[in-house]
Parts: structure tokens; sequence; C-alpha cells
């Protein structure tokens, strides 16, 4: 192996490293909770409440202060979301290493409001500041590691799992960090946690201006092409690369080399303006269509705006933020809603808990199984499991005065979580195309982040109107959340039935360059 390839190697395992201490840090806050509680964070606002007897472990939340900690998880859940499309142009129009060192300084400002809120309290409120600065550096860390994926081509598939699962994991850090605090030392409170949580934003800073590549590597879009094709940016096999990739029979894959040769010097003669899809792509490409159920194309080559216009992306991103809500919901209250449901504290905190050490874990137990679905059902599949899945979790959190039921609701939540996130990125790959993936996703993650605002309205709710009584929300959760899967499923079968009519009507009689046409001429060389 030379020394280039061990220099990409050691630039992955960095960025897995700082991803594991930092991208998705935020969404630990369920076992971050407890700590704030018993350093009396936001305790001031329960001044009528006798609280001073209490040991520190087991103080008794008011309202007001349950509240506003869950505030500060609900602000930092939504920047975190909508952050995603100025890091996206930031990453595209100055590279990773500029957006990581800003992600750097994001982490290490936020740790400084929390060793400095004593000082800071009298100007702001340093808690909600300090985890908001969290929030937004985390994605910048986290999305300019995604071009890694392109140090070794063949294997960006598994560099990108690896960096995901990293993600998910880093929820476990305040989990980690409450198993000490609560087990072997009280004393190490949150300033002297976060002192020593700068190494992390240090670590990345060192690593960006030493290990980390200069220029820039292809961008999100490029990338997800280059794992799914198997070819670079112009339609062209990979450098040392016979097409056994994407062709493992070596008669077919033959056959489809020579017809490319032919298509780029055709192209060459005629001198088009516009590059032309070469055989091997068009024949990828009908192959993706055929697997993924006729989704894959659907939108291709329109406009960003004819593509938000559709029926494809809106009902999207109206699933995308019930089911955003749903879950950083859930997570921001999952004590509350436990106490309430099984009427037993010490059944609710056994609970929290288990979804402490279940929720970094799930990601990274799901991530194969994710990855096996994806690749062999088709698109349509995916969206009735995904849909069948969130219909049923929002059930089990209807179900009082049952561990077993509530616990299987914790189980199915965390590896729903990140295959919700891999179904809907991989939706808006194939129906809308690599050329607009990150302008159309983006901005669904930052629409749906900018709604899940409306979390901290539904928490409110939750501790006035109804009385610390989660039901009546989650009730309204699981009727919004029938709905928009009714709705996006009943879209996308109808659609495709009647793409599959018109097909079969037509009996193939489009032009021999079709991609359908390319797939079947080679399907049966």
């Amino acid at each position: 192996m030379s020394s280039r390839n061990y220099i990409k190697i050691i630039q992955v395992c960095c960025a897995t490293i700082w991803c594991l201490f930092s991208a998705g840090i935020i969404f630990g806050f369920a076992a971050l909770k407890p700590i704030l509680i018993s350093e009396g964070v936001y305790s001031e606002v329960c001044v009528n409440e006798r609280r001073a007897a209490e040991p520190p472990n087991s103080r008794p939340l008011c309202v007001a202060q349950d509240m506003k900690l869950n505030l500060i998880f609900t602000i930092s859940a939504a920047l975190t979301n909508v952050m995603a499309l100025p890091v996206g142009y930031l990453l595209d129009r100055y590279g990773p290493r500029i957006s990581a060192i800003i992600g750097s300084l994001f982490l290490a400002s936020g740790s400084a409001a929390f060793i400095l809120s004593s000082q800071l309290l009298p100007y702001f409120d340093p808690y909600i500041t300090g985890y908001a600065l969290f929030s937004i550096g985390g994605p910048f860390v986290f999305i300019s590691c995604f071009q890694l994926a392109n140090t070794f081509p063949k294997r960006s598939g598994s560099i990108l799992a690896l960096i995901t699962g990293a993600f998910d994991s880093s929820s476990a850090l305040f989990l980690g960090y409450r198993v000490f605090y609560q087990q072997k030392d009280s004393s190490f409170g949150l300033q002297k946690f976060f002192t020593l949580y700068l190494l992390v934003p240090l670590f990345i800073l060192i690593c960006q201006l030493t290990i980390m590549p200069h220029q820039s590597y292809p961008s999100c879009g490029a990338v997800a092409k280059l794992s799914v094709e198997g070819l670079d940016e112009s339609g062209h096999l990979l450098e040392g690369d016979d097409g056994a990739a994407i062709c493992p029979d070596d008669e077919e894959r033959q056959v489809l080399i020579n017809e490319f040769d032919e298509s780029e010097q055709s192209q060459i003669e005629t001198e088009l303006p516009i590059r032309r899809k070469s055989v091997l792509e068009s024949y990828v490409e009908g192959k993706l269509e055929k697997k993924s159920g006729g989704v894959f194309g659907v939108l291709h080559g329109k406009t960003v705006a004819a593509q938000l216009k559709s029926p494809w992306y809106y009902l999207m991103l109206i699933f995308s933020v019930i089911s955003m809500i749903r879950i950083n919901y859930f997570i921001a209250t999952i004590r509350s809603q436990e106490e309430y449901l099984l009427g037993d504290k010490d059944e609710a905190l056994k609970l929290n808990s288990i979804f402490d050490v279940l929720l970094p874990a799930g990601g990274v137990i799901a991530i194969p199984f994710i990855g096996f679905l994806l690749d062999h059902v088709t698109s349509i599949m995916v969206l009735y499991i995904l849909s069948f899945l969130s219909i049923v979790i929002s059930i089990l959190g209807l179900i009082p005065n049952s561990f077993s039921f509530n616990l299987l609701g914790i189980l199915l939540l965390v590896v729903y979580r990140p295959f919700y996130y891999t179904a809907v990125s991989d939706y808006a790959t194939k129906v809308f195309g690599f050329e607009t993936f990150g302008t159309v996703y983006g901005l669904m993650i930052c629409i749906s982040g900018i709604c899940n605002m409306g979390q901290g309205l539904l928490d409110k709710w939750t501790h006035t109107t109804f009385k610390m009584n989660p039901t009546p929300i989650n009730s309204i959760l699981l009727l919004v959340t029938i709905f928009s899967c009714g709705a996006l499923l009943a879209f996308v079968t109808r659609t495709l039935h009647s793409e599959n009519i018109q097909n079969s009507f037509e009996g193939n009689t489009s032009a021999g360059n079709s991609d359908t046409e390319l797939t079947a001429r080679y399907d049966s060389t």
C-alpha cells in the first residue's frame, strides 16, 4: 500500500473520531438532562417549590424548569437541521477544510458558554446559547466529512456508513458523562466536563491544518452518483476499473465497453455542446429504474423550481416534517412521557436509561439492515415499511401501564431514526437526481428543522393544557402521520401504476437510445 493510501486511511480515521465526539452530540440531551437538573440549571424558576432538602440526583422538576430545559433541545434540534442548507453551500464554495474549521470554532464557543455560564448569566442564557452552538458546529464538521468517501471510490459506501455510524453514536458522549457523574464523581460538573471537551475542537483544528486535504473532494451528489453507478462525474469508468463493479458478466461487460467507446467517439464527431450520457451510464440508470420499481429518474433533468412544485417533493416534505417532530419531541420529553404513561417514576427512569444506551447503539446496529433494504427492496416498498414503522411507533406511544409496549416503542424508534434519514436521502437522490440533490434535500431538511420549532409549543401544551398527559399530543401526531403516509403512498403508487399502464400500451416503441431499451438490450446479451 502506498504512503498516499496510508494518509487517506488516517484522514478517514480522524474524521470518524471527531464525528463520534461532535457530529450529533445534541441528540444525547436525554442523558445530559439529569445532570443539568442536578447542577441546578434553571432551578431559580422554581422558587415556590421546596427543593433544598432533596438529594441532588432526585430533585423534583417544576413545570417551568422542565419546559425551559426542553427548550434547549427544541431550539438546538431545529438549528442543526436548518444548518444543512448553508453548510452545504459553504462546503461546495469553500471546501471541507474551511467548513470543518468553522465547525470547530462553533464547538469551542459552545464549550466556552458552559464553562463561563456563571459569568455570562447576567447578559444572556449560556445554556441555550452553548447547546445551540453545538448544534451548529455538528453539521459543519459532519457534512464536511462526506467528501472523504471519494478517497477510496470503490469503498465509498463503507466510508459513508462508517461516518454515519459515528454520527449516530455521538449521542453516547453525554451518556458516558452521566454514568461517570452519577456513579463516580458528582463533583465533575459542567464546567470541568466542557473544559475537557475543548480537546475535541482542538483535535479537529489540528487535523485540518495538518493531515486533511487542502482541496475539496467531489460534491455530495457526485459521491452518491459514484457509489451507485461505479462511474466518475463525466460518466466514465473509474480509473483502473473495467466495469466489473457494475456488470460482473465478462461478455456483457465487453459489449458495454465497446458501445461506450463508440458513443464517446460519436459525441466528439457531432460536437454536442452538452455531454450525452454514455452507454454505461444509461445502462446503469436503466438498471436502477427497474430496481427501484420505477421511482428512479422520475424528475431527473427538471429544474429545481419544477421539482419543488411536484407532489413528489411536497408530500415527502410533509412526511419529513411530521416524522422529525415526532422523533425529537420524544427525545426531549421521554422522561415525563414515561412517568405519566407508566405511573411509576422508577420504571420511567429505567426506560430513560435504556433509551440513552439504545439511541446511539441503534443507529450502528441498524446500518447493515438499512443498507440491505435499500439495496434489495424497491423504493415504493421502502416507503411502505417506513410508513408502517412510523404509525406503529405512534400507536405504541399511546399505550399506558405497559413497560413492555413502551420498551418496544423505544426499540423501534432508535432503529426508525437512522432508517428515516437514510430513506429520505435515498428517495431524494432517486427521484430528483444527483444534479439537484444538495439543494432539494438540503431545503427539505432545512424546512423540517424550522417546523420542528413547533415542538416547543407541543411541549407547552403537554405541561399546561393537558397537565403532563402526553396522550392528546401523541394522538394528534398519530393522526397526521397516518394522513401524511397515506397521501404519499397513494400518490406514488397511483403514479407508478399509471406509468406502467402507459408503458405497456406503448410497447417500448421509443427511440433506441432510451434508458429502458438499453437495459432490456443488454440484459439479453
